[in-house]
This record gives structure tokens, C-alpha cells and sequence, in this order.
């Protein structure tokens, strides 16, 4: 090795002490047990790191030395604060990932205020016979700004001076899948109303107890909010404001010390696609408001497949929400949380090719993955006219 590599690597290796030194210094404001957790995962591996140098020289050492900072700070990152006594508000709470988180955090301690739409359905009662005294139900539909200022009057007078630890927003609609032409304006204006607006509006009004503890806002978004699937262009569309809105929220408010997080899982069993009752007034409505030249070139059957679509939705979708429930904890308890959470199988993937491979290949990707049955009636003529000629 010559001089000039040794002595670049010398100063990279200084750099990088100098780095963890400046960890240390500004964790001289923190609480005497945040710094014995740093001296332990920061200075010992710089110490041990530097010894490596001086034994093994610049070049074997620095490697030694950048491999236990990485270690150093991937261990530190699955470090989780004890759950004491704080309390989380979680929205959605009657079905699916907030019923079971709602349980989950109540079993490991938290104070959980759990929002239901419906206080006397049968999620709400379940959660009364299951959980403990620490659960307080709260009437919550996050479209009416009323039942909003009322939760919040209820818990900030339950949490005072303590502050509300963690709010999570999970609360949210899918409308009926179907390609983004055929979907009625009311379908979008609804999946905007509750996954983007109702949560930005519960943010905005439990921020400041947030503020107050130093706490976490976790959103739950979708895999459909960070990359683009067919038939998911409303719910997908909502989905991705409300991942923006947590990335910028993320940006603003560490100056406050909240941290806040997105959840994308992938296909999960929640029972978000609603009742047979449901599909028919959505699959009802799509039909009424189609032009007739529209429902002339899809045809009827490519319509009718479209509830076939979301029948067999459940399938394909994973029974088991631990992996989400899991992201979730970490997000509120992790002392360096992630940005961004991609729970279950296959929720990676696509992201990475979406943002690393060119376009033309993730929509041939998902082409293949996500391949309808059935073909709109006008292109299936079109086929037909061009192979007789």
C-alpha cells in the first residue's frame, strides 16, 4: 500500500471517529441512562476500532473498525424503550390490523384509547371482554371533525401532563378495485376523505400532546401508496398522500423530538374490502355512473369479473398480521425508528424494482403478477379483427 492510500485512509478513519465522537458530545443532554446506552454502543466500538488500527494498520483496521460501528448501530437500532405507561391512540380500532394491534398493545402494557366507528358493534364489544381495564374505547369516525375534538378532549384529560406517547393512524377504506376510468368520483373522494384527509386531520389536532412527550406518529399506508398497481388508483392515490404527508411530518417535527413512521404492509387478511352488502351497492353504483360507450367497450362480463376479483381477494392475502404488528411496536418503541416499514412478503420487491429498474420493466413485472382474467370487450374485437386479416 502506498503512502497517499495509507494516508487517506488514515484520515477516513479519523473521520469517521470524529463522527461517533460528535454522537457522544451531543448525547450530554440526554437522561444518564441514554448515555450509558450510547457509551456502550459508540465509544467501546470506536476504542476497540482504533486498537484494530494500531494492530492491524490502516488499511485491515479501518475495516475491522467500520464493520463494528455498522454492527454497533444496527444492534442499538433494535434497542426498544421500556413501554411504562404511555399511551397510544390507535384509529380503525373495530376490524382488522387496529382490532388487532389494539389487543397486542393492551397485552404488552400500553394505555390503548381505541377508536371504533361503531362503540356497541361487535369489534368494540369484543375489546371490552378481552382487554384490560387500561383500554378506553373512543367513538371515532375520523371524517367528523366533532367526534375528533371529542376524543381528544377525552384523552388529554385521561394522559394530562404525561402527553399521549404514540397515535396511530390506521383507520381506512379500499371502495371497490377496478381500473381507474370506471371507478365513480365518489370512490375517490371517499378514499381521500378517510385515508388522507380524516388522518391529517387527527394529526394536526393530537399533535400537540405528541409535542409534549416526544413521541411517535406512525401512519399506516400500503404498499399500493408507494408504488403503482392496477385497480388501485383511488385507494393507491390517498395512500401515497398520506406516505408524503408522513415523510414530511417526519422532516418538521424531529425538531419537536417526535419521530414519525409509514407502514407499508403488503397483502394482509383485515377484512378492508368490506361485506358482500357493500361490494353490490359499490359494484351498483360503478355501473350506474358508466357511460354507455364506456360499458359498451369493457363489456359486461370484464365487469363482472371485477367482483370476482375482489372475492378472491382474501386468498391471496396473509391470515397472519404479526409482521405488521411487529413494525408498528418498533415504530413506537424503537429509539431509532425507521422511516418507512414494508412488512410481509413481497412488500420489498416491487418498491426496489419500482425506484432501481426502469419503468417499462416494473410495469411489465407487475403485468405478469397482477394479470386480469378478463379482457375489455373492444380490445378482445380488436385481437379478433387482427388476426383474421
Amino acid at each position: 500500500m502506498d503512502a497517499l492510500t495509507s494516508t487517506l485512509l488514515g484520515w477516513l478513519c479519523v473521520g469517521v471517529t470524529m463522527l461517533f465522537g460528535v454522537t457522544l458530545f451531543y448525547a450530554a443532554k440526554k437522561s444518564p441512562a441514554e448515555k450509558a446506552n450510547l457509551l456502550v454502543w459508540r465509544l467501546l466500538p470506536t476504542l476497540l476500532g482504533l486498537l484494530c488500527v494500531a494492530m492491524l494498520g490502516t488499511g485491515g483496521g479501518l475495516v475491522v473498525f467500520c464493520t463494528m460501528c455498522l454492527i454497533a448501530v444496527y444492534l442499538g437500532s433494535r434497542a426498544l424503550l421500556p413501554v411504562g405507561d404511555k399511551a397510544v391512540l390507535i384509529t380503525g380500532s373495530d376490524t382488522g390490523i387496529g382490532h388487532a394491534l389494539a389487543k397486542y398493545l393492551d397485552d404488552l402494557g400500553f394505555v390503548v384509547f381505541a377508536g371504533v366507528l361503531n362503540k356497541d358493534g361487535p369489534g368494540a364489544e369484543e375489546l371490552r371482554r378481552t382487554c384490560s381495564q387500561r383500554l378506553s374505547l373512543l367513538q371515532l369516525d375520523i371524517t367528523s371533525i366533532s367526534q375528533v375534538k371529542e376524543a381528544y378532549l377525552k384523552v388529554s384529560e385521561k394522559v394530562q401532563n404525561t402527553g399521549l406517547w404514540g397515535v396511530v393512524n390506521n383507520a381506512g377504506i379500499l371502495g371497490f378495485p377496478a381500473d381507474g376510468e370506471l371507478m365513480p368520483m365518489s370512490t375517490y373522494r371517499q378514499c381521500m376523505e378517510v385515508n388522507f384527509f380524516g388522518a391529517v386531520e387527527l394529526s394536526k389536532t393530537f399533535l400537540p400532546l405528541l409535542r409534549k412527550s416526544q413521541g411517535r406518529l406512525v401512519n399506516v399506508s400500503s404498499m399500493a401508496g408507494g408504488i403503482p398497481l392496477p385497480r388501485y388508483a383511488a385507494y393507491g392515490a390517498s395512500k401515497a398522500a398520506l406516505s408524503m404527508f408522513s415523510g414530511v411530518m417526519r422532516q418538521e417535527l424531529s425538531k419537536w423530538g417526535v419521530k414519525v413512521a409509514a407502514i407499508h404492509p403488503s397483502g394482509f387478511r383485515t377484512g378492508i374490502q368490506g361485506t358482500a352488502d357493500l361490494w353490490a351497492k359499490q359494484e351498483k353504483e360503478l355501473i350506474e355512473n358508466l357511460p354507455a360507450d364506456t360499458r359498451q367497450d369493457y363489456g359486461e362480463d370484464y365487469l363482472l369479473e371485477l367482483k370476482s376479483y375482489l372475492l378472491q381477494m382474501p386468498v391471496y392475502c396473509d391470515a397472519d398480521l404479526s409482521p405488521v404488528l411487529g413494525a408498528i411496536l418498533h415504530a413506537l418503541l424503537a429509539k431509532r425508528p425507521h422511516g418507512l416499514y414494508t412488512p410481509g412478503k413481497g412488500a420489498y420487491m416491487p418498491l426496489c424494482i419500482f425506484c432501481y429498474f426502469p419503468l417499462w420493466f416494473y410495469d411489465f413485472f407487475i403485468s405478469k403478477m397482477l394479470s386480469p382474467k378478463s379482457v375489455p370487450r373492444a380490445l378482445r374485437t380488436s385481437e379478433a379483427e387482427s388476426k383474421d386479416l
